[in-house]
């Protein structure tokens, strides 16, 4: 129903904003990240928005990059996350690192997320893992969709203790990409030991 609302900041305060549109005053439920990059008040303020339509409320939701908007939409499609959940998700971590967290499995850090539990998190990772990679993350360190060895590599190092978002920056950041698994492997623990 809303793509966009643009209009003159009129207050922000953690988790939400006013915007103030031609004389209406919308106020907009927003994430830590998106409350970061405001303008200050008084200043014209332009965020994407999301209507989320329950029986006992309508609430309205904002976001500063239309990325963070889809994946927005893409949590709450999930069972058992709402826009609560989803927007303190992306509290926590930049659109572009949480759709990395999917891609690559880390349970762990979506689970830092108040409301979401490791087993709603490992649910929400079998659920998007396919379409977050066909999406384009700007913030995500991997340029293309994680193939199958691709995949195999990242979880490698995270079997040897390295983190999932520094494990997939390690695996992206080698050029020219090696075809197989040890290669990547190999060529990332070279790479992140310099």
């Amino acid at each position: 129903m809303y793509a966009f609302i643009g209009g003159i900041l009129e207050a922000a305060a953690p988790g939400r904003v006013e915007i103030d549109c031609g004389g209406v005053g919308y106020s907009l439920s927003v994430s830590d990240s998106t409350l970061s990059r405001m303008p200050k008040v008084g200043e014209p303020a332009r965020l994407y928005a999301h209507l989320s339509v329950r029986e006992d409320a309508l609430e309205l939701y904002g976001f500063y990059e239309r990325e963070e908007k889809r994946l927005f939409e893409m949590l709450i499609s999930v069972s058992g996350i709402g826009p609560k959940s989803a927007l303190s998700a992306l509290s926590v971590m930049s659109a572009g690192s949480l759709a990395l967290a999917i891609a690559s499995g880390d349970a762990d850090a979506i689970a830092r997320a108040q409301g979401i539990g490791k087993k709603t998190a490992q649910r929400l990772i079998l659920e998007l893992r396919d379409k977050v990679e066909e999406a384009s993350f700007p913030g995500a360190p991997y340029a293309a969709p994680l193939g199958e060895s691709t995949r195999e590599a990242v979880e490698a190092l995270m079997a040897l203790g390295y983190p999932a978002s520094e494990a997939a920056r390690a695996i992206a950041s080698l050029s020219p990409m090696p075809e197989g698994t040890d290669e990547m492997v190999f060529l990332a623990l070279k790479g992140m030991g310099k």
